[in-house]
């Protein structure tokens, strides 16, 4: 069976959006992205139900109408069949790019490097700076390789090292979604490129997971959150599903329909007017496994969406919205500051360049002023006030310290981040100057008593003797204390995921230099009571810049999708990732540590 009835609202503004007087503001954020699909003979086995296409297809539905790039490449140990990064103009173009996918055929061998190397140069060769670039990669992980050619695993591992660390410098995330209807994928090396790459790795044998998966990928690309609403079980007839519309900010809607059986659908306005399907703001696209329903620049409200399925048949429904939107923190009046200091803090969302002042917007959204003390990395959160049109709150400054503020204001839909404020409060040198007694020489005078010159020579020797020991104490002690003080560098992410629920926290990021000679786990998640157990796992600095973890008993310690054992202690060098579970309260902690 394949549930699922999802929407997802495209980043990218509509060619419907109202323009403002500000033109030269810089447009919406647009996609180019690269679908990388593997198509050997191999993914007969595992991909027998030709997932992939259907993904790809999907994905192509979902974005905007117009300004979104794609390109594909299809790949074995050769590049098999290659479009280039295509506009999306129309529908025709959408549909030029589908008939591109249905006309691919297997080949014989797999080389990923191949694949991975070419859907880099596509980027490299099209992508256009203002958009956001991604890669998004179906396939098993395996390699074939003909050995007739004389290629060799190293090579292929070597050229593919290569293709990561081009990805990683040009900024192109690769989001893999791994196929295992046979049970043999290679989870890892997909894995790896995902977090080499700065994307996330998936996996399924099955295209019910499809809409979660896509829907994922979209909302960790573009700030976006996954609002689940409902489960339907079809009974032959009509069954109403409301679909919330929040507010006018809204661009593009697809309403994307995932049966095993067909499925037909009318849609009703906010108004209770009827809306034929398609008409002139409202596209609709199919494929063998869905339906797709495209609403343009749709009027804020409750529509009613009617659903008839075969009875007995599953229909799952998640929301992903987006918007154009950007939150930006007003001026600060200066940028240095003093222990005491109380800085007023006012931030705007701003559309297409405008600034935004729907009220209801704002009083929809719960927004938090960060504020991280860069000297000992630790986060306050201080909630803002939201019952106008802007985000406005004070941040104290607590100590003469450096520190970074950012907002971020979130709804049940999406979320948006201001760029970083930086705020000096370290308090400035005093002045130095030299005071001192005049100094002058003089001869003794006559009637002195001359001394002992051997006492003194005895005297003399003791002392030397004993400002000696003091100094090899003195050593030894300042080695002790150094090694227990000694700094650390860079930073960690975390994320928390919930296991009960799969909610996941978006990523905090925790500088390290404030750390002397070793802390926990549980320092870093601010010593949230919940999450005690995190203080069995401790990290002290090691060589060039690395960190190392020691203990953890009682928890599991993954590193790579494996559990690692780190009571004897593990090294983490910049780019390394671990999972930590915590399991009296079921929640897993990523962490991703970067120098």
């Amino acid at each position: 069976m394949v549930p699922a009835l999802f929407l997802v609202l495209s980043l990218a503004i509509s060619p419907y959006a109202a323009s403002t007087a500000h033109a030269a503001a810089p447009a919406p954020s647009h996609i180019d992205a690269v679908l990388l699909l593997d198509v050997s003979n191999s993914m007969n086995k595992s991909d027998k139900n030709k997932i992939a296409s259907e993904a790809m297809k999907m994905f192509i539905d979902m974005l905007s109408t117009q300004g979104d790039k794609v390109g594909i490449v299809a790949y074995t140990d050769k590049v098999q069949r290659e479009k280039a990064l295509l506009q999306i103009s129309s529908a025709d173009d959408k549909q030029d790019l589908k008939d591109f996918i249905d006309g691919l055929d297997r080949g014989s061998y797999t080389d990923i490097a191949v694949g991975v190397e070419e859907a880099i140069k596509v980027l490299q060769n099209g992508s256009d700076p203002s958009h956001e670039p991604m890669i998004v990669m179906l396939a098993d992980g395996n390699n074939d390789l003909n050995e007739a050619t004389g290629r060799t695993q190293s090579q292929s591992d070597q050229e593919l090292n290569q293709a990561v660390e081009a990805a990683k410098k040009n900024g192109y995330p690769i989001y893999t979604i791994g196929l295992n209807a046979n049970g043999k994928l290679n989870k890892q090396i997909l894995a790896d490129l995902s977090d080499k790459t700065g994307g996330k790795a998936f996996a399924t044998d099955s295209a019910d997971d499809l809409p979660q998966i896509l829907s994922e990928i979209f909302a960790s690309h573009l700030k976006l959150k996954i609002v689940p609403v409902q489960s339907i079980t079809a009974n032959g007839s009509y069954q109403d599903v409301t679909v919330n519309v929040p507010n006018a900010n809204v661009l593009e809607a697809n309403i994307s329909i995932m049966s095993s059986q067909p499925v037909t659908a009318k849609l009703t306005d906010p108004s209770g007017k009827s809306v034929a399907i398609p008409s002139g703001d409202v596209l609709l696209s199919k494929s063998k496994t869905y339906s797709l329903i495209k609403l343009l620049t749709p009027q804020q409200g409750d529509w009613k969406l009617q659903v008839k399925g075969v009875a007995k048949d599953k229909i799952d429904i998640n929301l992903v919205f987006n918007y154009d939107l950007e939150l930006k923190i007003d001026p600060l009046s200066s940028n240095a500051y003093k222990k005491g200091d109380k800085i007023d803090i006012a931030s705007h969302l701003f559309s297409n360049g405008t600034q935004v002042t729907l009220s209801n917007l704002y009083q929809n959204m719960n927004a938090v002023l960060l504020a991280t003390d860069i000297d000992t990395g630790t986060v306050e959160e201080i909630p803002l006030d939201n019952s106008g049109d802007v985000f406005k709150g004070t941040f104290e400054v607590k100590d003469n310290h450096n520190y970074e503020l950012k907002v971020r204001a979130e709804e049940s839909s999406f979320y948006r981040e201001s760029d970083t404020v930086k705020v000096n409060a370290v308090k400035g040198t005093a002045g130095t100057g030299s005071t001192g007694a005049g100094t002058g020489t003089g001869t003794a005078g006559a009637n002195e008593e001359p001394t002992d010159t051997s006492t003194s020579s005895k005297t003399l020797y003791f002392i030397i003797a004993g400002v000696l020991l003091l100094l090899a104490a003195g050593v030894a002690l300042w080695m002790l204390w150094k090694k227990s003080t000694r700094g650390f560098v860079g930073q960690m992410v975390l994320e928390v995921r919930d296991g009960n629920t799969g909610e996941k926290t978006y990523p905090q990021y925790k500088k390290l230099n404030g750390f002397r000679g070793k802390f926990t786990l549980h320092q870093l998640l601010q010593l949230a009571p919940e999450l005690k157990e995190s203080e069995k796992l401790i990290f002290t600095p090691g060589k060039n810049d690395r960190l190392l973890v020691r203990g953890g008993d009682g928890l599991t310690v993954e590193r790579s999708g494996r559990n690692a054992d780190a009571s004897r202690g593990m090294e983490l060098k910049s780019g390394d990732r671990i999972s930590v579970l915590l399991p009296s309260v079921d929640k897993t902690i990523m962490i991703e540590y970067l120098v």
